[in-house]
């Protein structure tokens, strides 16, 4: 359920705003509904936090990595270290760049030998001008014969060599002539830069044998970044509050809004009145940002690790779907990842996180218990198809294989299930069953939507509307059926029990239609209604459209989970003759593991991009919700 809010008001001296903030805060139970604050305190605390971040981003990986053992440390000697650790990190990518910069340099050189542009100069001062030039095979043979040369390296592209003169006007103008070949000389020796190189290489590597000292203080700095954030929220809501001069003596009065639980107003009234505290409690209104909290039971709250990931919130006017969501995304999931040997390696991943838990004595996360679920409900998807590691049918255990349900089993993959009413006329295969069952989910779940949105109108005429709007949903399921599925299992014709169910399937889409469209937009008049649905005219009709392509959505369930069980199959081909063999035994092993882990990691992306599709998307556009909540977040103490 949505935690029910009240609007708060408060008033407090304008010099009091500092203190007022600290007992809030010591309060813990009021959302402050203040973004912006201002001011050299401010900015300060930012820019610590950002240095605290960078370093704490520098020597976290380290400690990772060397398991180095953690060293407390205070706010104050945090901040100090983090300088420490930015001046080396800086440090330490000038030596990067000055390296690279230098390794550049000396493969330029490369084929030159050893070269000292001191020594050349020394001879440039004694009338031996020594230049080098690096140069086509051509264009030096083309050279003039007065002009001396040294051959330094030939290669079949170019020729590195040196030319020697006495600066005569001659030599000037045939050197003129092979200008655009001139080799420009380094700034130090090849010696040099090999010294300056091994420097550096030094250097670096005690720059990382600090950092790597400084990585037990990582925890601490971590710490000392939430204390500073802890500071910049006070700081942003002192300054960020409205203010007003109550006259010239530079007296005025502060106040800002926010967000309380509605079970908590007591403990702020009663705070306000032993300090003194101008206070106006109030019910939210949908024009007001009001926050959200979220209060289900510990197993529909499994499902927070997903939504917090996705960052998707309800709105406080919308629905709090946490339990449908679980109930929905497990089912999705098993259907997915469609593969029971995938849900024994899942269900046995997550129970090997739960029970080192229990060993270290630490609280079990809920993401644990929710892959447990994940994993469970893949096995049981696995075991009514039959589908295990995908192996063929007769690969798998007689006694897996009765567990399956016949219509939707791989055991029976190539038969033709008849409905009662075609008398052996029409049938349906294995395929078509499930493409059934996933439509089916559809209308179930779609169906929940109309009817949690007719529960919430049920005191209002628009709870028609809702009424209309499920009608509508389940006649053009049976469309979806006749067209997708089988048209002639489903035909329009189709009368059982004296009951034309094509008819009627028409019928509830004709009617629904009109229910909607009359009363859809209600707010107390239908004739205004009735105008607004005629003014989004096309929007309206492209709803039973929509309608339409969100239950026929929902067979990418299916279609993804035979993609998946195609991978799984052809991994298995493709490893199946090597494991007959004992030399390729080991490169067949490696075969399945990357094969099928490779198919899970995919599987995983089809749960994001698909199942979680389905729950955000399909199902709440017919909530119409939006997600557009913010989560409640009480002004209190750091832990």
């Amino acid at each position: 359920m949505i935690v029910p809010m009240k609007k708060v008001s408060l008033i407090i001296m304008g010099d009091k705003k500092s203190e007022t903030l600290r007992k809030l805060r010591k309060l813990g139970i009021l959302h402050v509904e203040i973004t912006e604050g201002s001011g050299k305190k401010l900015d300060e605390l930012k820019e610590k936090v950002s240095l605290l971040e960078s370093a704490a981003f520098t020597v976290t990986d380290k400690k990772k990595k060397k398991k180095i053992k953690a060293v407390d440390a205070d706010a104050s000697q945090a901040l100090s270290l983090s300088e420490e650790i930015a001046s080396l990190t800086e440090e330490k990518k000038n030596l990067l760049s000055e390296r690279a910069a230098l390794s550049a340099e000396l493969d330029r050189l490369a084929g030159w030998g050893e070269i000292d542009p001191d020594e050349i100069r020394k001879l440039a001062d004694k009338g031996y001008e020594i230049s080098l030039f690096e140069a086509p095979e051509s264009v030096y043979a083309s050279l003039d014969e007065s002009i001396k040369t040294l051959c330094i390296n030939k290669t079949k592209t170019s020729v590195k060599f040196t030319v020697i003169t006495k600066g005569t006007d001659d030599e000037t103008e045939a050197l003129e002539a092979i200008k655009n070949f001139r080799f420009d000389l380094p700034s130090l020796s090849t010696a040099q830069i090999r010294q300056r190189l091994a420097d550096i290489n030094s250097r670096v590597e005690e720059i990382d044998a600090k950092l790597g000292e400084y990585a037990a203080y990582a925890d601490s700095i971590g710490k000392a970044v939430e204390e500073c954030e802890k500071e910049i929220e006070f700081e942003v809501y002192a300054t960020g509050m409205s203010e007003e001069a109550l006259n010239e003596n530079n007296v005025s009065v502060s106040y800002f809004t926010g967000y309380i639980e509605a079970d908590n107003t007591d403990k702020l009234k009663a705070a306000a009145k032993e300090n003194s505290w101008g206070l106006v409690i109030e019910d939210p209104t949908e024009e007001d940002n009001v926050p959200t909290k979220l209060k289900n039971n510990k197993f529909v709250s499994l499902i927070y690790p997903l939504t917090d990931f996705l960052g998707t919130v309800p709105g406080y006017f919308e629905y709090d779907i946490s339990g449908w969501f679980l109930g929905f995304i497990l089912i999705f999931f098993g259907i997915i990842f469609g593969d029971g040997g995938y849900g024994l390696l899942i269900t046995a991943g997550a129970a090997a996180l739960i029970i080192k838990s229990r060993i270290s004595k630490k609280e079990v996360s809920p993401a644990f218990l929710l892959v447990g679920l994940f994993g469970l409900s893949t096995i049981l998807w696995g075991t009514l198809t039959c589908t295990w590691f995908g192996l063929s049918p007769e690969q798998i255990p007689v006694w897996l294989q009765k567990l399956s349900i016949p219509v939707i089993s791989n055991v029976y993959g190539d038969r033709i299930w008849y409905p009662f009413w075609t008398n052996g006329e029409a049938g349906l295969t294995t395929a078509q069953n499930l493409q059934i069952f996933c439509f089916t989910l559809a209308l179930i779940q779609l169906t929940v939507a109309h009817i949690k949105a007719a529960v919430r109108n049920r005191k209002s005429v628009k709870v028609l509307g809702d009424i209309g709007s499920a009608l509508q949903l389940i006649g053009i399921y049976y469309v979806v059926l006749s067209f997708v599925v089988n048209a002639e299992v489903f035909s329009f014709g189709l009368v059982l029990g004296g009951v034309p169910v094509g008819t009627v399937a028409l019928a509830l889409v004709g009617v629904g239609f009109v229910l909607s469209f009359v009363f859809s937009n209600y707010e107390g008049n239908v004739i205004k209604s009735v105008l607004a649905s005629m003014k989004n005219i096309v929007s309206v009709l492209l709803g039973v459209v929509n309608v339409f392509s969100d239950i026929v959505s929902y067979i990418r369930l299916w279609a993804v989970g035979l993609a998946g069980a195609a991978i799984s199959a052809t991994v298995n081909e493709l490893a199946g003759p090597l494991l007959g063999n004992f030399m390729f035994m080991i490169l067949a092993i490696v075969l399945l593991v990357f094969g099928h882990g490779l198919n899970m990691i995919l599987n995983v992306l089809s749960v994001i991009v698909h199942g979680i599709r389905l729950n955000t998307l399909e199902f709440s556009s017919h909530l119409d919700m939006s997600w557009s909540g913010h989560k409640f977040k009480p002004f209190k103490e750091t832990n």
